[in-house]
């Protein structure tokens, strides 16, 4: 076990906080888990997708070899082969919905389909959802052609792959919380499919606390530039909320919040966990909500007042996006998977297994995190209340100065209060509840006491 060292505060909350050194330990389960991902498998998953031939929303559902309707139910068979192992916690299913014409981007009725698989958390207190996505299906130049040759290897054969293989891993292991593995259809045709879920979610009053959205990851490499860096991946998240932004912008601007946001902190959460357990692989935060004038399946969630964010490789490679087969001037374009970086994309999926599992491992969020402003101070006070579900063994507060985009410092408590010499001018503070196995919940940034 690989063990990590950084500086903490370790907090003794009702006297005076104590300076020590404190090593961090990889949870030995979730290590375990990080280290079953295989690039072979992901390979094998790759290149099962590529010989469907074409996955596009609109082609056909009744072919047993070929087509979206043949790729959904390969993988709904995989989803239900890691099912049997899984002493009846994962179930899974095609969850479709008729959809009509749309003078967009489809022009017929079409059976649209999310292949979802639940790994239904041990917990029956603990409501609490995490979810991975990447998009079954795929698009030549045209996005309505749905005959051709598709390969679509990487947009989004990668993500797809990835989310079968945590399923693979995971459905071997029992969480408190409840984790849902979900390839969606219609990302090419305007989000279609992650429309439809998130919308339903937010409809059914699902408790989904984080949605890692997984699109093209699995290349090394760049067109045009030449850049090629297998060390590093994107996390792409909102700043501002898309969700009720009028609602919230009050509060925002008071407590100077706009680079803390739901999706902002999930990131900042992939960032250190997924550096934790993957070696040579550096998340990079992108302090966008998505690529430049572009969107993704994480979308329909934070319009819909969810955690979600974006992971994807660091250098695209728009010869092999979107485009029809072919070599011209000695270039070869097209989704093939000979461009594709199986070690690179083994790291990506284990960021997200490592995540998924420390998240849903971890207790619930503390509540009713808040910071006292009756008087003025250069300490900051702050109290919460015990999380709704999970076993805790203490917290974490974060902190960081107004100017850093990563939590700089974490102090552990036991206690559900702290009187910190650090003037709230000058710092932001989160709190985040730590499990037995210390296992850390997402941050909960702390409201005004008594307002």
């Amino acid at each position: 076990m690989r063990k990590f060292y950084c500086t903490l505060l370790l907090l003794a909350v009702s006297t005076s906080a104590i300076y020590s050194q404190t090593i961090i330990d990889r949870d030995p389960e979730i290590a375990a888990m990080v280290k079953e991902v295989s690039a072979d498998s992901l390979h094998s998953y790759i290149k099962t997708l590529v010989n469907f031939g074409t996955r596009n929303t609109l082609s056909t559902q009744t072919n047993p070899k070929r087509g979206i309707g043949a790729a959904r139910k390969w993988v709904l068979q995989k989803f239900n082969e890691f099912a049997a192992a899984s002493n009846g916690r994962l179930t899974a299913f095609i969850d479709t919905v008729t959809y009509q014409p749309d003078g967009k981007r489809v022009d017929s009725t079409i059976i649209l389909g999310n292949v979802v698989a639940t790994l239904k958390g041990t917990d029956p207190n603990d409501h609490r959802i995490f979810i991975i996505s990447g998009h079954l299906d795929n698009m030549r130049t045209n996005v309505m052609d749905r005959v051709n040759e598709a390969p679509g290897a990487n947009d989004d054969g990668s993500g797809s792959a990835a989310v079968i293989e945590c399923a693979r891993i995971m459905s071997r292991h029992t969480f408190p919380a409840t984790v849902i593995f979900v390839t969606v259809s219609g990302e090419e045709q305007g989000l279609l499919g992650a429309y439809y879920m998130a919308k339903k979610a937010k409809k059914e009053g699902w408790d989904i606390e984080a949605v890692l959205n997984n699109d093209i990851m699995g290349s090394n490499n760049s067109s045009e530039t030449n850049i090629i860096d297998n060390t590093r991946i994107r996390v792409f998240s909102e700043g501002l909320p898309a969700y009720e932004t009028e609602k919230q912008a009050k509060r925002i601007r008071a407590l100077g919040l706009e680079n803390d946001g739901k999706a902002r902190q999930l990131a900042r959460y992939v960032k250190e966990i997924g550096e934790r357990y993957v070696d040579n692989i550096q998340v990079v935060m992108i302090y966008r909500n998505d690529r430049f004038l572009r969107g993704g399946d994480h979308l329909p969630y934070v319009e819909n007042g969810f955690a979600a964010v974006r992971i994807t490789e660091m250098n695209e490679n728009y010869y092999h996006q979107h485009q029809d087969v072919r070599k011209e001037n000695g270039i070869q374009y097209g989704d093939l998977p000979e461009f594709m970086d199986y070690e690179y994309l083994r790291k990506n999926t284990a960021i997200n297994l490592a995540n998924l599992a420390n998240l849903a491992k971890a207790p619930a969020m503390p509540q009713n995190v808040t910071v006292e402003v009756k008087k003025l101070s250069n300490y900051t006070s702050l109290h919460w209340d015990k999380p709704a579900t999970g076993n805790v063994k203490g917290y974490y507060i974060l902190m960081r100065e107004t100017t850093s985009a990563f939590w700089q410092k974490k102090l552990f408590t036991t206690a559900i209060n702290a009187d910190l010499p650090y003037s709230k001018d000058n710092y932001f503070f989160a709190v985040q509840s730590v499990g037995e196995a210390g296992n850390e919940s997402l941050p909960v940034v702390p409201s005004i006491a008594g307002r």
